[in-house]
């Protein structure tokens, strides 16, 4: 099995603590970063012996750098830490010293000096058999890449002297992993992932600012990893030092970083025989086909606003469960739960959120080995008691105490609605108003949590991300993460909220916490929908009248087409031949909302110019409601 490690300065805590949460999510390794060390009153004997019983094996004690190119005094003081570091690692237990190349402002530069620095370095770490791994920092005085890194590490000819490799280092200034072609795997002696986002920054300003974890942004990693392991590297894998934007909840990002390393590799591991597996038996990621429903927990006044407005779009409820206060609301292919028990899952979030989204059901192709990848990668199993006549339906606990059930076709789970529910006479059958099925699930959490729901969605499932776009909500930005499945079966908005007074934040302040704050459903038709809904008494979201002088101009839209988006308070967008429609619901529960939307032209994108138009009509909607009830 793959060795998997991670650096402790990306876990909160002190050293031993550090080093139970590293374990506990399931890394075999460890690279110690020397401040943990430093700040912590045990010896090294005694952290080693506590990675052992906790199943961890150090593998590097980092940083050591400004150590070549000195002089005098200087370079005395070099070798004496040198000495130090290396009863450290004795005392751990531990075989590798990470040397960063200087930073010395007297550093020399002259190759030959720092040629016969390393060799004398590698000369003491042979002598009491440990061994140096050079990486060359972007920043420093002289070796800054990798390939003038190998040169001196040839240069040396010492076996107990090598490199170490960071992916962030090799890519993030535009590098290619190609260049490592060359690189001879057994001169590798560690190597570090981390991710970046797909900007352009200057490579060589140290690189806390912009880290992530792998898949967190928009680097080839996937290749990085190829070519090292097909070049013969066949040791531990490490997560390095992220940036602060990447770290989202300390107490999980032991966690995250796993699901990261673990699905990178695992992805890798399918097309390249060189690389091992990082967890046998580990399923595939999972491609979501569809979302078969979603439930909310809604009882007394709350349920009755829920169920007025799902009648208002002319959805019916078809289905009463046998045993428990649950409804299923449908239309089209839509399933809409209500649930107003008050025990289970929905009772529970009721209580802690007030009115919500508690539950959505994903449908795949195998829910048992669903659930066992998400397991694997640390994702609590969900299971609550089943009466009888109830199916057992596979499920997991996501990020922020969410619930995700799975519906395949393997077994009955799809026949859900027939085995635990009735029909409920109609009186009148309603008019559908061509609402075909959910477009995408808008989900809302604070920055700090965000990246660690975009590990937990990209781990599990086989999804892609949009770039990160910034939405300006009038009172701050609002970063929102786009996922779909490969064939847009399947749409998740991620949205960050950090500013309270924005509307998603207020969402998150009034008690809701993380979790769905708004639901999009598809039609074909946008304009019949909306006069459908007008019938129907649906209560949509009114729009400002300069929106719409404003898109007139903007996409040179004709007077009647103009016209008809203002009577319905549609919001238009378009991206080349693709334009996207969009009605809005008057927000209830003081957050929550729902979305009607029309794509054509192979229009992809979720209409961000005009989430500010949207936003700034929702916060004057409840402004105003306030101003009613003071």
């Amino acid at each position: 099995m793959t060795g998997l490690s991670i650096a402790t300065t990306n876990v909160p805590g002190v050293l031993p603590q550090k080093l139970e949460q590293i374990a506990a999510a399931g890394f075999t390794g460890v690279e110690i970063y020397e401040p943990d060390l430093t700040g912590y009153a045990g010896s090294a004997e005694e952290i080693g012996q506590l990675a052992r019983s906790l199943g961890l094996q150090i593998h590097v004690l980092q940083p050591f750098h400004d150590f070549e190119g000195l002089s005098g005094a200087s370079r005395k003081s070099a070798f004496a830490r040198l000495h130090q570091k290396l009863e450290v690692l004795e005392g751990f237990g531990a075989q590798t010293l990470m040397i960063g190349t200087s930073t010395h402002p007297e550093a020399s530069l002259d190759i030959s000096q720092i040629t016969d620095d390393f060799s004398e370095l590698a000369e003491c770490v042979a002598k009491v058999g440990r061994r140096a791994a050079l990486i060359a920092l972007p920043w420093a005085r002289h070796i800054t890449s990798e390939v003038e890194a190998l040169k001196i590490v040839e240069a040396v000819g010492s076996s107990a002297f090598g490199l170490a490799l960071n992916s962030f280092f090799s890519l993030a200034g535009g590098g290619q992993a190609a260049r490592l072609r060359n690189v001879p795997g057994d001169r590798i002696f560690h190597v570090q992932l981390s991710d970046a986002p797909a900007l352009e920054f200057d490579i060589t300003r140290p690189k806390s600012h912009f880290s992530l974890l792998p898949g967190q942004g928009g680097l080839n990693l996937e290749s990085f990893v190829q070519i090292v392991a097909r070049a013969g590297y066949a040791g531990t894998w490490s997560i390095s030092r992220v940036g602060a934007t990447a770290e989202g909840s300390r107490t999980d990002h032991a966690r995250d970083a796993f699901r990261a390393l673990v699905s990178l590799l695992d992805e890798v591991s399918t097309r390249e025989l060189a690389l091992r597996r990082p967890l046998e038996g580990l399923p595939p990621r999972v491609t979501p086909t569809g979302l078969e429903f979603l439930e909310f927990a809604a009882e007394g006044s709350d349920r009755d606003r829920l169920t007025q407005l799902l009648e208002s779009l002319c959805f019916r409820k078809e289905r009463q469960h046998r045993s428990k206060s649950v409804e299923l609301w449908r239309q089209g292919a839509i399933n809409i739960v209500v649930n107003s028990e008050t025990k289970g899952l929905a009772a529970e979030a009721r209580a802690e959120h007030g009115p919500c989204v508690c539950d959505m059901g994903l449908r795949v192709q195998d829910a048992d080995q669903t659930v066992a990848r998400a397991t694997a990668l640390g994702t609590p199993a969900f299971s609550q008691p089943v009466g009888a006549g109830e199916l057992e339906i596979p499920a997991i606990k996501g990020v922020g105490g969410s619930v995700v059930h799975f519906i395949d076709e393997k077994s009955d789970l799809h026949r859900v609605w027939d085995i635990e529910f009735d029909p409920v006479p109609k009186e009148r059958a309603a008019q559908p108003a061509g609402l075909r099925r959910v477009d995408h699930v808008a989900q809302t959490m604070r920055y700090q949590e965000m990246q660690s729901w975009l590990t937990y969605y990209l781990s599990t499932f086989r999804m892609e991300k949009a770039p990160v776009v910034d939405v300006a909500d009038p009172a701050g930005i609002i970063l929102s993460q786009a996922l779909a499945s490969p064939e847009g079966e399947v749409r998740l908005n991620l949205n960050g909220a950090g500013e309270r007074r924005t509307f998603a934040g207020a969402f998150l302040a009034q008690g809701f916490g993380a979790g769905v704050q708004h639901l999009a459903f598809l039609s074909d038709d946008i304009f019949e929908t909306s006069e459908l809904l007008s019938r129907s008494g649906f209560e949509r979201l009114a729009m400002p009248a300069n929106y719409y002088q404003d898109l007139a101009v903007r996409f040179d839209l004709a007077e009647e087409t103009v016209s008809r988006l203002k009577r319905g308070q549609i919001l238009y967008d378009r991206d080349g031949r693709g334009e996207y429609f969009q009605i809005y619901s008057v927000p209830i529960w003081g957050g929550f909302f729902f979305e009607i939307v029309a794509r054509t032209g192979g229009y992809q994108g979720y209409g961000a110019r005009n989430a500010p138009i949207r936003l700034a009509a929702q916060m004057r909607y409840l402004e105003e409601r306030q101003v009613v009830h003071a």
